[in-house]
């Protein structure tokens, strides 16, 4: 099965309740940059330390998502997760300022900035849930 946005994406099981957060960050308006973006996210491209840090802080699940030059991440993470305790780990990890830098010219951000600092946290303000 081709996984698109009008079939839909298949979400992973866990054994175990999880909590999500939900992010936001802006790229440059240039179909290019937009491109390489993607492309340095690619399986392929995508640094192995920056995977490994992310499971390494507790993230269980990370996906992205695009609309023209917006992003949209759903994190996902055990229910004991501290969100500001785990990006501050993740800023030091190995290579991490480093592809925060790599990543900084696709986005709208202030230069140096870390993970945390560029990607903002949404409000969730409806749900289904019961």
């Amino acid at each position: 099965m081709n996984d698109t946005k009008e079939t839909g994406y298949p979400v992973k099981e866990y054994k175990q309740p999880v909590k999500r957060y939900c992010q936001t960050l802006d790229l440059k308006n240039d179909p290019a940059l937009i491109a390489e973006y993607k492309k340095r996210h690619s399986q392929a491209e995508a640094w192995p330390e920056i995977r490994a840090g992310i499971r390494e802080v507790g993230i269980l699940e990370m996906e992205l998502y695009i609309l023209g030059t917006r992003l949209f991440m759903i994190v996902e993470t055990p229910l004991d997760f501290e969100w500001k305790t785990a990006m501050a780990k993740l800023a030091t990890l190995p290579r991490q300022a480093e592809w925060e830098d790599y990543m900084s010219i696709f986005q709208i951000a202030e230069p140096g900035a870390s993970s945390a600092e560029k990607w903002q946290l949404m409000d969730r303000f409806f749900h289904l849930y019961e």
